[in-house]
């Protein structure tokens, strides 16, 4: 299941990140890369204990914990502190997939990646190439998304990005840990909590027969999460 998770900053705040972003120390992108995916890796990043790594990465998790798609879709139980990367003069990242385990270096912490997280804070305009592509069950999907827009994807997903030849890519990377596992569960979950929503706000939300199917649905909705959630 792949979902965007549209404007999660507004114009503005991403322009003000973005000059923050640019005036930060950028190394080698292959600092944080596992063995295999270090032989396809190349980009840059701000190094996880910069200042400026700190400071966007928290507001990027104080607005995403306001968002109710994201926390309809994720569930999340734990989610690594946000990266930075940056993709220009022909940079690019080959084909793999991400790690089982990502470790914060920092604080020792450690999740299970069910969910990898892409940030834009460059607009699709600003370079040629740098496409997200994901592989997933119905074939390949190309993702380049607005600045201020994100996509979520499974961890388990072949992917790559395409060479910048253009400009520069600029976004946040990261990954979650759920409170559900198979990615199919928070695909049902999602479907019916998206439902439930659908009928509350719907024309006939006042009448008994449709409050008495949101209380049953939403029965259903927490008794699902209750048998599959894991703490």
């Amino acid at each position: 299941m792949l979902i965007v998770i549209p404007q999660v900053f507004p114009k503005e705040t991403v322009r003000e990140i973005r000059a923050v972003l640019d005036s930060a120390e950028w190394i080698d992108g292959k600092v944080t890369a596992g063995h295999q995916s270090a032989t396809a890796k190349f980009n840059s990043q701000i190094p996880e204990t910069h200042p400026v790594a700190k400071q966007v990465g928290g507001m990027i998790l104080q607005a995403l914990g306001l968002n109710p798609l994201f926390r309809s879709v994720a569930l999340p139980l734990q989610v690594f502190p946000p990266l930075f990367n940056r993709y220009a003069g022909g940079q690019t990242f080959g084909t793999h997939v991400d790690n089982a385990i990502r470790a914060h270096g920092p604080t020792g912490g450690r999740i299970r990646t069910d969910l990898s997280c892409t940030l834009f804070f460059s607009e699709p305009e600003e370079y040629d190439g740098g496409e997200l592509v994901v592989e997933d069950t119905y074939g390949s999907k190309n993702i380049k998304l607005a600045a201020g827009d994100m996509i979520l994807y499974p961890s388990t997903s072949l992917h790559h990005v395409t060479a910048v030849t253009r400009g520069a890519r600029v976004s946040s990377f990261f990954w979650l840990q759920s409170m559900i596992r198979q990615d199919a569960q928070r695909a049902i979950l999602f479907d019916l909590d998206t439902s439930i929503q659908r009928l509350s706000a719907s024309t006939h939300a006042g009448s008994e027969d449709v409050k008495s199917s949101v209380v049953q649905l939403t029965g259903v909705y927490h008794n699902l999460l209750r048998q599959w959630a894991e703490l």
